[in-house]
């Protein structure tokens, strides 16, 4: 991977922030072939081995490889604690734009329950309700969605398919997170093969799983509250043109 594909939103001393391709995975546990975001970052900035632990160093929290957008990298141990904490205490606003297969008949809502390892699938992540068998040590994860749009398309055969646009925010990070939760409400994310329903429509074009984290929104070491935008990659807002076609 060229490393002029690593695109840089906002820094200043204490933070780098990037806007992450999709098919990058940001960093792993195991060593791989393929360069990670980790990678290109330590060739950018060899300076971040010397900040956090090997394999993440300075990479504040986590996008899915094959999801886009906003990624917070501190340059040093104070503000990769600072920034921690934010996150722990709940404290960041982070907002996704996310593209489902189906037609979402609430305009808005939250989903809360617990999310841990599926014990159908070990790649999966599965959702649990407290008292729920094997519900213990999974975490508590909450999801708040608001639809924006609504579209369909005609297959050939002259079949409709539906799909719905949202702005989701999270108020916890787990791991898939908005991709288990909106598989368990019944709206998989369109273009997700993990979470995806059999025989689940894939819009024309799509290559990906519908997901970019757009906005985000943290407190600098200065005290300065400081929002991070990132727009709609071209992949996915061509899908959006492709279909084209918007329902109430």
């Amino acid at each position: 991977m060229e490393e002029q594909k690593l695109k840089i939103i906002y820094q200043d001393e204490n933070l780098l922030v990037i806007d992450k391709l999709p098919g990058l995975v940001v960093f792993s546990e195991k060593p791989i072939e393929e360069k990670t975001i980790i990678d290109l970052l330590l060739n950018q900035f060899p300076y971040l081995k010397t900040v956090g632990q090997s394999p993440r160093y300075g990479i504040v929290h986590r996008l899915d490889k094959e999801t886009s957008g906003i990624l917070l990298v501190a340059k040093n141990e104070k503000c990769l604690a600072f920034l921690q904490k934010q996150f722990k205490d709940r404290e960041v606003v982070k907002k996704y734009t996310a593209l489902s297969g189906g037609n979402f008949q609430r305009k808005q809502g939250t989903i809360e329950t617990l999310i841990g390892r599926s014990s159908k699938n070990r790649l999966m992540q599965g959702v649990y309700f407290p008292h729920q068998p094997k519900s213990e040590g999974k975490r508590v994860a909450i999801t708040e969605y608001k639809v924006l749009s609504k579209f369909f398309s005609i297959e050939k055969g002259g079949k409709e398919r539906y799909y719905t646009l949202t702005e989701v925010l999270i108020k916890t990070g787990r791991k898939h997170q908005i991709r288990v939760h909106f598989r368990h409400l019944g709206y998989p994310i369109a273009g997700d093969k993990l979470y995806a329903f059999k025989n689940q429509a894939c819009p024309e074009g799509l290559k990906r799983q519908f997901l970019h984290s757009g906005f985000l929104k943290i407190k600098l070491l200065s005290g300065e509250d400081q929002e991070f935008n990132s727009t709609l990659p071209e992949d996915l807002d061509n899908v959006l043109k492709k279909l084209n076609e918007e329902i109430s």
